[in-house]
């Protein structure tokens, strides 16, 4: 009896750990977020036009935010593009996949195809990784 019940503690203490370990795990994985800015349009070759543009800039960023505030028709753009920050998941799936995985942090991405249009998006931050 003595011998089971030993195993059934030491069973429970693993279980326990593993447990902690995920809750540990998970909530360090939600804890990541993200800041970006984007500019939103209709059509795939005017977003082309827009990224060659900001491309040839000294400053990519600043001309994103003013190429943003001329042209995107999401109201972010009257604030530059800034979407602020956001955790994994809050965007459509193509928007989330470029800021949260395959996108490089100050770098212009896109054109990248949603529900809403074409957009090009400049990741600021993504965890302590910052532009």
């Amino acid at each position: 009896r003595h011998c089971i019940l030993h195993k059934m503690q030491r069973s429970f203490a693993i279980a326990l750990l593993l447990v902690t370990l995920s809750a540990s795990y998970i909530s360090y994985a939600e804890a990541v977020t993200a800041e970006a800015s984007h500019i939103l349009v209709n059509g795939e070759d005017k977003c082309n036009k827009l990224k060659e543009e900001i491309m040839a800039a000294d400053d990519v960023f600043g001309k994103f935010k003013e190429l943003a505030k001329e042209h995107s028709t999401c109201p972010s753009g009257k604030s530059g593009g800034s979407l602020g920050e956001f955790s994994p998941g809050q965007m459509v799936k193509e928007f989330n996949d470029v800021v949260f995985t395959t996108g490089k942090v100050g770098a212009v991405e896109g054109p990248v195809k949603t529900q809403f249009g074409y957009h090009l998006i400049l990741v600021t931050r993504r965890g302590d990784d910052k532009m």
